[in-house]
């Protein structure tokens, strides 16, 4: 099988092997706990802010324990060979309104290059939720010297998150522009 030259740069080898971390995000959000579980199991409203960078994004999700999400895209950078992105799920416990822990595997280029279990928790806080996201994830090979590969997947679990904010905002409507 012949590597790209990304795939060169984090094959694995006679390095340090399998790396494990567990990084905690709790966020409360504006909107109800039923609305912060519907916009999980709701794939139109999931579309809204849970999607891979890049372009010719397609999704396939079944929200039910069993099912999950698969999704590929192809993700550029500037003077760079473009990225095949995929990203698969299955859920393993869903608590209407309480609780959703999954497992899901990030594959860049056709290489495994993690695998996570995720546990997400509702909690009812004075009609607003608060969600606690924890992540116990299995870098299985590294970017580098695998210490950027930490930061860049809570960073991007933090961006998703934001989205999942504004997914749940009310709509402000027609914005008017000008002075009236």
């Amino acid at each position: 099988m012949r590597m790209s030259a990304r795939q060169a740069e984090v094959e694995p080898g006679d390095g340090p092997g399998v790396r494990h971390d567990t990084f905690t995000i709790v966020r409360r959000l504006d909107a109800a706990p039923a609305a912060v579980f519907a916009a999980f199991a709701d794939s139109g409203v999931r579309r809204r802010w849970f999607r891979l960078p890049g372009s010719g994004a397609v999704y396939h999700h079944e929200f039910r324990v069993g099912g999950g999400e698969t999704a590929h895209s192809t993700f550029s950078v500037l003077d760079s060979d473009p990225e095949r992105l995929e990203y698969r799920s299955r859920y393993l416990d869903i608590v209407p309104e309480r609780r959703i822990v999954f497992g899901y595997e990030s594959i860049v280029d056709d290489l495994l290059r993690w695998t996570s279990l995720v546990t997400v928790l509702l909690a009812d806080d004075a009609g607003s939720t608060l969600l606690t996201w924890t992540e116990q994830v299995a870098f299985l090979v590294a970017t580098g010297d695998g210490s950027a590969d930490l930061p860049h997947l809570r960073g991007g679990t933090t961006l998703r998150l934001n989205g999942l904010a504004a997914a749940l905002a009310p709509d402000p409507g027609p914005r008017r522009r000008g002075p009236a």
